[in-house]
C-alpha cells in the first residue's frame, strides 16, 4: 500500500474520529509509564512517535515534569491537541517523513507501528534507533507470524506481528533486551492486550 494512502487516511476525518474516540486520561497510564521510567537511567529527554493527542507524554509528565517531551503526530486535531497540554513539543509530521538533528534518550511507540504499511517498518525501525541515544521503547499488539486484522470495517489498516522480534534481529548487535511483558485489557483496561519490549542501545 502506498505511504500516501495511509497516510490521507489517518490525516482524515477517519483519524479525526479516532483521536475522538480515544480520549484517554493520561493518569491511568502513569503506572505502566512508572514502571518503564525505573527501568531506565539517567532519562532527560523523550519522543514518542505516532503521540495521537498527547495523553503518554502527558502521563510521563505527570510522573517526572523535568524531562524534555517530543511527540511526533500526522492528524493535526490530534497534534493540535497536543500541542495545547503544554509541556510537549508537538511536530505534525508523519513518521516517515520526521527528521531532527536531536536526540533522544528514549524513543518510543504505542499503538501506532501496528498502523503502518508493512513494508515501511524496517525504515522506521531503524528511524528508532537511529533517533535513540539510549533506550527504544516498542507496545504493540502481538502475534507470532504477521497478521492483517479487519479494522472498523477497512483492510490493510491494522497488522499485529512480532515488533519486538524484528527490531531485535535488526539490530542484535546493537541492542540488549532491558525487560518486556504484557498489559492485559482485564486489568488494565487503559491498554488493549499490547506486548511491550525496553530495549538499550549498547
Amino acid at each position: 500500500m502506498a505511504k500516501a494512502e495511509q497516510t490521507t487516511f489517518w490525516e482524515g476525518e477517519f483519524g479525526n474520529e479516532y483521536t475522538d474516540r480515544n480520549a484517554i486520561r493520561a493518569a491511568d497510564r502513569t503506572r505502566f509509564f512508572k514502571k518503564i521510567l525505573g527501568l531506565t537511567k539517567n532519562l532527560n529527554s523523550v519522543l514518542e512517535l505516532g503521540a495521537n493527542r498527547g495523553h503518554n507524554l502527558e502521563a510521563i509528565h505527570q510522573i517526572n515534569s523535568e524531562l524534555e517531551l517530543t511527540g511526533v503526530e500526522l492528524n493535526r486535531k490530534a497534534c493540535n491537541q497536543m500541542a495545547s497540554l503544554g509541556g510537549i513539543n508537538a511536530v505534525c509530521s508523519t513518521i516517515q517523513d520526521f527528521a531532527t538533528s536531536d536526540r533522544f534518550d528514549l524513543v518510543f511507540s504505542c499503538g501506532v507501528l501496528i498502523h503502518l504499511p508493512p513494508h515501511d517498518l524496517p525504515e522506521v525501525y531503524q528511524k528508532m534507533f537511529d533517533l535513540s541515544q539510549k533506550y527504544i521503547l516498542i507496545n504493540e499488539y502481538f502475534n507470532p507470524v504477521p497478521a492483517e486484522i479487519p479494522y472498523r470495517g477497512h483492510a490493510e489498516r491494522l497488522f499485529k506481528r512480532d515488533f519486538g522480534g524484528e527490531f531485535m534481529d535488526l539490530h542484535h548487535n546493537q541492542v540488549s533486551l532491558v525487560d518486556y511483558g504484557f498489559l492485559w485489557k482485564r486489568v488494565e483496561p487503559t491498554w488493549d492486550d499490547t506486548t511491550w519490549w525496553l530495549f538499550e542501545k549498547k
